[in-house]
């Protein structure tokens, strides 16, 4: 027998340092999947809680709306309104209409014919709605739906227009309304982000505390 065969491992030793060779390599792989399973899915998602509930209570529990101490909406979440005196919010294309769980939008392009079709009825159904000219300009976020769906907010515009219906039906000054829409509307965030916007659901509170309707 040659040195080199004498020098050479048997299979079974081969086996067990191939083995040791192993753990060696999946130890350290095993031991960094428990410890970012604990860091990333467990410590990190606990400590976002934490701060979230501690700094942004409102944020964190739905930024819910409270009306007599009952939940009646969001201010994240847009929702219908259908009474002329109350403000009406911008079309939805969310299931059934602000349906949270089927949030999205037509996604028709703005040359399908569909959506000039729809844009066109829009416009005439809220000429009609608000007592307008029949060749009024409609805003174009009373008669596009959001991205969304679920867009919880309109133009000082679009309330502007709406104001005159809304003080008819509930027997008020139309510059009561407008005093209202001004107070409820909020400028861009940080001052530059975004356009002013008035939440629909906010103001229609604010109206029925200014002039609450008899209860049907």
């Amino acid at each position: 027998m040659s040195d080199a065969e004498e020098a050479r491992p048997s299979p079974s030793a081969a086996l067990a340092l191939l083995a040791r060779q192993c753990l060696e390599q999946l130890r350290p792989a095993a031991i960094g999947l428990v410890l970012l399973t604990l860091i990333t899915g467990a410590a990190y998602p606990a400590v976002l809680f934490g701060v979230g509930r501690a700094f942004f209570s409102d944020q964190a529990n739905g930024s819910l709306v409270l009306r007599g101490g009952a939940v009646v909406g969001s201010t994240l979440i847009g929702q219908g309104f259908s009474r002329p005196e109350y403000f009406q919010p911008r079309p939805s294309a969310a299931g059934n209409g602000y349906d949270a769980t089927q949030s999205s939008g037509t996604n028709l392009a703005p040359a399908n014919p569909k959506l000039i079709e729809q844009v066109r009825q829009s416009a005439q159904a809220y000429r009609k709605l608000n007592g307008l000219a029949p060749d009024a300009l409609a805003p174009i976020d009373g008669v596009t739906s959001s991205g969304s769906g679920l867009d919880p907010d309109i133009s000082p515009q679009n309330a502007a227009l709406q104001a005159a219906r809304i003080a008819k039906a509930r027997g008020i000054g139309e510059t009561v309304v407008k005093a209202l829409v001004a107070a409820n509307t909020r400028g861009p965030d940080l001052g530059f982000l975004g356009a002013p916007r008035v939440s629909v659901l906010e103001l229609n509170l604010a109206l029925d505390r200014a002039a609450p309707m008899p209860k049907r």
